[in-house]
């Protein structure tokens, strides 16, 4: 991953738009990394790994709650309380 300043993600724009098409990169101020700029098929193959990860998280809980004892009943009852 490459690393820009702040300054010179700003003088270098459009050369920054054609770095991120190959690789994300690290927008530094001050010493300290502000932002990440990636390209939009990174962005969403990341996004959508989220999604991805966060129903397999959803799914292991629900299966822990099920085995448990938690039923719809029952989860309607402590959502409506």
């Amino acid at each position: 991953m490459r690393y820009v300043s702040a300054s010179d993600a700003k003088q270098r724009f459009a050369a920054l738009i054609d770095t991120v098409q190959r690789e994300p990169v690290t927008i530094r101020r001050q010493n300290r990394e502000v932002a990440v700029v990636m390209s939009p098929t990174d962005f969403n193959r990341l996004r959508s790994n989220n999604i991805k990860e966060f129903q397999r998280f959803c799914d292991r809980v629900s299966a822990r709650a099920r085995a448990r004892g938690l039923t719809e009943e029952k989860l309607d009852a402590l959502l409506n309380d």
